[in-house]
């Protein structure tokens, strides 16, 4: 075991975020602002001297991680898997338009991680998926030094990947709150210990 830490940073702000609309898989575009916070956090992520960077292939992700790449001087890795939750039917939607449509769904899909919009994935389903991505990562770097690798993806996955990385009940999944545009979570492990621990959550510049 040899990657000792793991962050996953969030895109910038992005259209459909100032919009308030749901986006999942929809591939809105960064403001002139997301790219200032991105900017803004690229020296930071430089400063914790990462030696992995993997971004999801969305284009707020990839356009946040093209900073960071740039900071650091590490290639940019794409991977789908790092992708947000797909929304389904909700997608491009705001709360007050699927409330309206689907009365009580939101509640019922924030305190439920097993729960799915209609025609899309629940949160365990995005954490199956994502989870490969940190485990093949482990695998590859077993054997050598330690490292650092830093993930840029959404806030749902990142939520959810913490959660499962954790082994926490799911019961207690729905505790775990967001995160902002382009902060971050920090999951570490000791030299003697494979289990993964919180350092950081919502950590921002």
């Amino acid at each position: 075991m040899t990657m000792r830490r793991l962050v996953l940073l969030r895109h910038g702000q992005t259209e459909h975020n100032v919009a308030g609309r749901m986006q999942g898989h929809v591939d809105s575009v960064l403001t002139e602002l997301g790219r200032e916070q991105a900017a803004a956090v690229a020296p930071t992520v430089a400063g914790l001297r990462p030696d992995r960077l993997v971004s999801s292939d969305l284009s707020r992700a990839v356009d946040t991680a093209e900073l960071i790449s740039a900071a650091t001087g590490l290639p940019l890795k794409l991977d789908p898997r790092l992708r947000e939750t797909h929304l389904g039917e909700w997608q491009g939607l705001t709360v007050d338009d699927i409330e309206a449509a689907w009365p009580g769904a939101i509640a019922h899909w924030r305190a439920d991680p097993e729960w799915a919009p209609p025609g899309g994935e629940s949160r365990l389903e995005v954490v199956r998926r994502s989870r490969p991505v940190v485990e093949e990562l482990d695998e590859e770097l077993a054997g050598g030094p330690d490292t650092t690798v830093v993930l840029v993806a959404h806030g749902g996955l990142i939520a959810g990947l913490v959660c499962g990385l954790l082994a926490l009940p799911t019961t207690a999944w729905p505790s775990v709150g967001g995160i902002g545009n382009c902060k971050w979570a920090t999951l570490a492990r000791r030299p003697d210990h494979p289990r993964w621990r919180l350092a950081g959550y919502n950590v921002g510049v």
